[in-house]
């Protein structure tokens, strides 16, 4: 099994989104196991729509000069880059797991990068795609 962490946007917002309480806590506690232990993974469409939802969706939104700053933070770790290959694969993981087109995207991203858990509160946790099992750090005390 890889010791490899995929991590959903939802959950990097909430680590950078202080008005979410509990999950902002929990989320800086996972991210920061991550950091530490070097085996985070992300996409370029995870830090698409953190660029998105940090500026604009987020209950206390950050600035522009934050959101850079953080984006290029985030580019050290592995990040997985979507092609014209890797949405084809998401349309068959959409098809064979019924899944939105955007989540069998992620699943598509962390199953090429050989991640073993995908950390999400939008999947259901404890489903398994293939090799890859939804953690929620939110509610679950899995951690890395």
């Amino acid at each position: 099994m890889s010791d490899k962490y995929f991590v959903d946007t939802n959950i990097l917002v909430y680590a950078h989104d202080r008005s979410t309480g509990v999950k902002y806590r929990r989320a800086q506690v996972l991210l920061e196991q991550l950091w530490n232990s070097g085996k985070g993974v992300l996409s370029t469409q995870v830090l698409q729509e953190l660029c998105i939802n940090l500026r604009r969706k987020a209950g206390n939104p950050l600035p522009m000069d934050e959101v850079r700053l953080l984006i290029r933070e985030y580019s050290t770790w592995e990040v997985v880059t979507n092609t014209p290959e890797s949405v084809l694969k998401a349309l068959d993981i959409e098809v064979r797991y019924k899944t939105s087109f955007w989540d069998a995207l992620i699943l598509q991203a962390a199953e090429a990068a050989g991640a073993s858990i995908l950390y999400s509160e939008d999947l259901a946790a404890g489903q398994r795609y293939g090799s890859i099992l939804v953690v929620n750090p939110l509610i679950d005390s899995a951690a890395p």
